[in-house]
């Protein structure tokens, strides 16, 4: 058996890392990505691993940028059902792939999925079952980060998986700046001092709050997941000050 650093973890997957590379614009759903994500969630769950996912929904609307001219709280709702979307496919994905899945909501959809609530998650997870959370919080002006954050407290998870397009955390944009510094560890008040584009300010704060590490590696390779739940330092770690 080996041994494992996290035996219950959060794993948030943005949007847009679900859309793949193959669309410039990351819009849509790339099933390979699903596909090869799913097949080491598979082995993390056969390793004894308890797997709380939250999705993002940016690949199909981002309610501040794309409603940017519409009524905020429309505007999120609308990205509420846009991480209802990826939730769905990925559930699919991942039951082909051998794994018994969950989808739970926010906001009640209960012909589609289960509503959110906090017990019959981790009871679910308990009985080695994936829970996917839709929906975001269920409210509007927060982000899926926040979400990630919310639900890893709730379900008492030991560490937050922030799997991104991105290898770490980086001084800067490094898209824009090819000079920027990676960052291996960081802790929770200097994200929010140096306003890192990590996570909003709300989901770092109730991740400090909290006492939960956030670990934030690329998804582009998904054995990361396996990685850092052994305790290899992938990425950066954002933690204690």
């Amino acid at each position: 058996m080996e041994t494992l650093k996290y035996k219950r973890v959060l794993l948030k997957v943005s949007g847009e890392a679900l859309a793949g590379e193959k669309d410039p614009s990351h819009r849509g759903i790339d099933f390979e990505v699903l596909e090869s994500i799913a097949k080491v969630v598979r082995q993390c769950v056969d390793l004894g691993v308890q797997i709380g996912i939250v999705v993002g929904g940016g690949n199909f609307w981002r309610g501040l940028k794309d409603g940017k001219e519409m009524e905020r709280t429309r505007a999120d709702h609308m990205g509420m059902l846009a991480t209802t979307i990826n939730a769905l496919a990925f559930a699919d994905v991942l039951e082909k792939a051998g794994v018994d899945v969950r989808v739970q909501t926010g906001i009640d959809m209960t012909k589609i999925a289960e509503p959110y609530i906090r017990l019959k998650a981790i009871r679910h997870l308990e009985k080695g079952r994936v829970v996917i959370f839709a929906c975001g919080t269920g409210n509007p002006f927060f982000s899926t980060d926040t979400a990630a954050a919310l639900r890893a407290a709730e379900i008492g998870a030991d560490a937050i998986l922030l799997a991104k397009n991105v290898d770490g955390i980086y001084d800067s944009d490094p898209v824009k700046n090819p000079a920027a510094k990676k960052i291996e560890s960081i802790g929770y008040t200097d994200v929010l001092a140096s306003r890192l584009q990590v996570m909003d300010s709300t989901a770092t704060s109730l991740s400090m709050d909290n006492k939960i590490p956030v670990l934030v590696f690329a998804i582009k390779d998904p054995e990361n997941i396996l990685k850092v739940l052994k305790g290899e330092h992938i990425g950066s770690v954002i933690g204690e000050d």
